[in-house]
């Protein structure tokens, strides 16, 4: 393994944990185009292809799934990423990179698409499996502290802490896969609400949240924009703890105890003052609440108050 490869992938590593803990692990696309310096170099973690391969490196560093992209990347029956090759020729330069990674073991940066411009960072991802009939690799995400540093100029292949590394990496990419579906449920609900409450307006998106009608604890509360409201955290606690329900007329109703209470200006602005107010809707009809959802829940809200 060449070990200017092995220092600058690791360096990677550290610099987009870094970029994880202050954004979160959905990252913008141009703050991944701008990448890191490394030796005064400046790498980008993408490019318009999906298996990213810098100069400096040996193997390709990240792959990406695009929003809309062209390939059907998903998820196997085992729980696995299963991700397309780049074109059909399994013997494209872009798809025997992956191959050698597979074969020795490097560690990877997997991006998915979460919405257009929006990326969910997992790593270190590893090639697991190839199967040129279906042309796809099979990807498990594994956690970072696994990998054990090699010394230098060392021929060997990286090393990964072996006690039970397959049960590791298929629990971690289970949790990869939820993680990736409240994700996306999230971007989707704030795009289909401009980035604002749907009750209060405000507009701060590190304080909005997707919130289910029906939980998603429930077998019938999917993932779907139309199961989902955007909330401020506020009026998300207020919703889930029956403070206040929502119609099915998209009628904003504060409980009766709530109301005849007496506090600050917080309780009678942020609560009391949003009763008989109709939330704000999606432009879009399909992306609206389902009114059956809404109804359902409501009663919920009424059986408490």
């Amino acid at each position: 393994m060449d070990s200017k490869d092995h220092q600058i992938r690791l360096f990677a590593f550290q610099c987009l944990r870094k970029q994880v803990d202050i954004y979160g692990d959905t990252l913008s696309r141009s703050l991944l185009e701008k990448g890191f310096v490394y030796n005064h170099q400046q790498i980008k973690f993408v490019s318009p292809k999906g298996i990213h391969k810098p100069k400096q490196l040996a193997l390709p560093i990240t792959i990406t799934t695009a929003p809309k992209g062209p390939y059907a990347d998903k998820f196997s029956k085992a729980g696995m990423i299963q991700y397309k090759y780049r074109g059909s020729d399994p013997q494209h330069p872009d798809n025997i990179g992956l191959r050698q990674a597979m074969q020795t073991q490097t560690p990877l940066i997997y991006f998915f698409g979460i919405s257009p411009g929006k990326y969910m960072a997992s790593f270190p991802a590893y090639i697991v499996g190839d199967d040129p009939t279906s042309l796809t690799f099979t990807v498990a995400v594994d956690e970072l502290n696994a990998i054990q540093t090699l010394p230098e100029n060392t021929g060997d292949a990286w090393q990964v802490a072996e006690s039970a590394t397959e049960a590791r990496r298929a629990y971690i990419t289970a949790t990869v896969r939820k993680r990736l579906h409240q994700r996306t449920f999230r971007e989707r609900v704030l795009a289909a609400y401009r980035q604002q409450c749907s009750l209060c307006r405000l507009r701060h998106t590190e304080l909005l949240d997707a919130a289910h009608i029906i939980p998603d604890s429930d077998p019938t509360g999917e993932p779907l924009v139309s199961n989902g409201l955007s909330l401020c955290k506020l009026h998300h606690a207020a919703y889930d703890n029956n403070l206040l329900g929502i119609s099915p007329d998209y009628q904003i109703k504060v409980r009766r105890d709530i109301l005849e209470e007496e506090d600050g200006p917080m309780l009678q602005h942020g609560l009391k003052g949003l009763h008989n107010d109709k939330i704000i809707l999606p432009r879009s009809q399909s992306l609206q609440p389902d009114r059956a959802l809404l109804d359902r829940r409501f009663q919920q809200f009424k059986d408490v108050g």
